[in-house]
């Protein structure tokens, strides 16, 4: 989860269920309250996370009450985790897809931290002629901004620069468009990545258009609710200092009114 989009957290989570069917259990009422009791733990280790959250109650409730013996319950259980990995896995290729045609040759971009869809947007706007230009930030304090940044330096025709998280405001206005993924979109609010609010405000300060990009699942309407998640101190600093408070989310929250578009699996939404 820390080094990982959330699409990717969704997957390997759900995925991991898959062992629950190789264990022994008397009864399928047993084994659905494993399966409760891990579902439930799996979406505790990070409630910020819709995907993931959407994933694994799509597996509890396909599968809970819905088989009359063990077998039964165990093989549904596995063809749920089938489906439903590739739900996620086709709604992230097909929003990289709708994003990678707005993608335009010598366009431009700024981007902040590691958005697995945006890489294979760009990754296919590349493969169809397009040459780029990519800022990206680092995305301190765990740097998954430079991972973006060593991945596009891997693939020709772009020319990747990787500046610290404060500088945005100074590389903003050689940029045609901010491309960004999302951890996810609640009601009018965009979480994402600590530092998306300042990048995208600094965007409408100076007239750069904003791209959000990810899959349809992760723009909730209901039933989840966002908690941030709060990191360790360490990653801030290393060394204990008396008298500061060290804060550390791993989260903002940007209103939906400061971005232009979001495009996901299920189409363009414009704000």
């Amino acid at each position: 989860m820390q080094t990982h989009s959330s699409s990717v957290v969704a997957v390997k989570a759900t995925r991991a269920l898959a062992e629950l069917t190789e264990r022994d259990y008397a009864t399928v009422e047993e084994f659905e309250r494993d399966l409760e009791r891990n579902v439930g733990a799996l979406k505790r280790a990070n409630p910020s996370h819709a995907s993931l959250y959407n994933a694994l109650q799509d597996v509890l409730h396909s599968v809970q009450g819905e088989a009359d013996d063990l077998d039964e319950a165990q093989e549904l259980t596995l063809a749920t985790i089938d489906r439903v990995v590739e739900t996620v896995e086709t709604g992230k290729r097909h929003a990289a897809q709708q994003a990678a045609a707005t993608i335009e040759d010598g366009q431009t971009f700024l981007t902040h931290d590691y958005s697995s869809t945006v890489m294979e947007a760009v990754e296919l706007a590349v493969a169809d002629g397009a040459e780029l230009t990519a800022y990206v930030t680092e995305a301190r304090p765990r740097f998954l901004g430079r991972k973006f940044a060593r991945e596009l330096a891997a693939i020709d025709d772009v020319e990747p620069h990787l500046m610290v998280d404060g500088a945005s405001g100074m590389f903003l206005p050689k940029c045609d468009r901010v491309i960004i993924g999302m951890d996810c979109i609640v009601e009018e609010t965009l979480y994402n990545r600590i530092g998306t609010f300042p990048l995208v405000a600094a965007a409408n300060e100076v007239g750069v258009p904003v791209t959000v990009v990810g899959s349809g699942a992760k723009v909730v309407d209901g039933g989840f609710r966002f908690e941030n998640e709060i990191r360790s101190p360490s990653e801030v600093m290393l060394e204990p200092v008396e008298g500061i408070e060290l804060e550390n989310p791993a989260y903002d929250a940007t209103p939906v009114d400061l971005i232009d578009e979001v495009i996901t699996d299920e189409g363009v939404i414009e704000f």
